[in-house]
């Protein structure tokens, strides 16, 4: 796939769609992706804590190891203990610098004994995959290969979201952080048991000129698609991380409260940093906050004090305003009370629990 220009933007096998719904179209890493369709953000959202949503995740990268060394390539590089996954697991983790520093997060989907596949978020594909290809050679059994223009990727998530895709399924659709292939709709599908929304439902990665066959039918079965948008306020409402906000090469997973993705006796690149933070402890953390009372905080917004706001929304099931920031570790357990400075006005925030938002039971 080529590079994409200012004036080139990658489209993924779905666009068609997005525009023929009339979405909105915008630039993000390199592609021209739907952030919102006619029905607008808000109603997305519900639709997925409701009921069923449908987002077009092609934009993500996947890199497939294989080989004998595979999984020692793998230990090497990530910061999860891959051995204790069993064929068909699922792992999340993050790719750590020397120092610690967070380079991307991932799952990756152990698909056959000696086979992984990796996915990658769409701004750092590239980035991963040097990083992956400059660390092979030490491992000469081990097989890297760049898969993204393999597959285009759907994520099928709410309540009804099970129900929707297991009736166009030839087997029962794998179990929550397990992964399966089986056949959706007649089509050959690696069939996920993963999300990004707080939601149960799975992910589809299929080969991209089958997937608008399968989009449509989801779609007619009662899915609503959703656009980059109500992603990221179903995301910051479960306190998911979103790479580039919340993470980045200038602070670890201990700070990011991802301490418990990374099993540092596995030897990972960044291990003997990360174990150093796990035992002094953290000069930061990330915590989850809401405003108490009007206004909504914004990434970079400046927290009264010392820290910063890293993702901030107007939440749908919330009705406030949410966020993530880093403050001093002591600043940072339930209930503290902070002020963020939003473009010159302060605007009182405390910090919660996360997730910041829980189902009712």
């Amino acid at each position: 796939m080529a590079t994409p220009t200012p004036q080139t933007l990658n489209r993924t096998a779905l666009f068609d769609r997005h525009e023929a719904a009339g979405a909105k179209l915008v630039e993000f890493a390199g592609w021209e992706m739907p952030v919102q369709y006619p029905t607008g953000v808000r109603a997305e959202h519900m639709a997925v804590r409701e009921a069923c949503g449908i987002f077009d995740v092609s934009h993500m990268g996947e890199i497939e190891t294989s080989g004998p060394q595979a999984l020692e390539l793998l230990q090497h590089l990530l910061s999860n203990d891959l051995a204790a996954v069993q064929l068909g697991g699922a792992q999340y983790s993050v790719l750590c610098l020397k120092d610690g520093g967070v380079l991307d997060d991932l799952f990756t989907y152990r698909l056959a004994a000696e086979r992984y596949l990796t996915v990658t978020n769409a701004a750092n594909h590239a980035q991963d995959l040097e990083w992956w290809r400059a660390h092979a050679g030490d491992f000469p059994d081990a097989l890297v290969t760049d898969r993204i223009d393999d597959y285009a990727m759907l994520a099928v998530q709410g309540p009804r979201a099970r129900e929707i895709v297991q009736a166009i399924s030839d087997a029962p659709l794998p179990a929550r952080m397990t992964a399966a292939a089986q056949r959706l709709a007649g089509a050959e599908v690696l069939v996920c048991g993963t999300g990004y929304t707080g939601e149960d439902g799975v992910e589809l990665l299929i080969t991209p000129t089958d997937a608008p066959a399968l989009w449509d039918e989801i779609v007619r079965r009662g899915a609503v698609p959703a656009g980059l948008a109500a992603r990221d306020t179903l995301r910051l409402e479960a306190c998911f991380h979103l790479y580039g906000n919340d993470l980045s090469v200038g602070r670890g997973p201990i700070e990011a409260g991802l301490g418990w993705c990374c099993k540092e006796d596995t030897g990972f690149i960044g291990s003997d940093a990360v174990r150093t933070v796990r035992e002094t402890g953290p000069k930061e953390k990330l915590v989850a906050f809401v405003i108490d009372g009007p206004g909504i905080a914004r990434r970079g917004n400046p927290i009264v004090g010392g820290g910063e706001v890293t993702s901030g929304t107007l939440s749908p099931c919330l009705g406030i305003g949410i966020g993530m920031a880093y403050v001093p570790a002591e600043r940072a357990a339930v209930g503290t009370r902070l002020q963020v400075d939003v473009r010159g006005k302060i605007r009182p925030a405390v910090v919660k629990q996360k997730p910041l938002y829980r189902k009712a039971s």
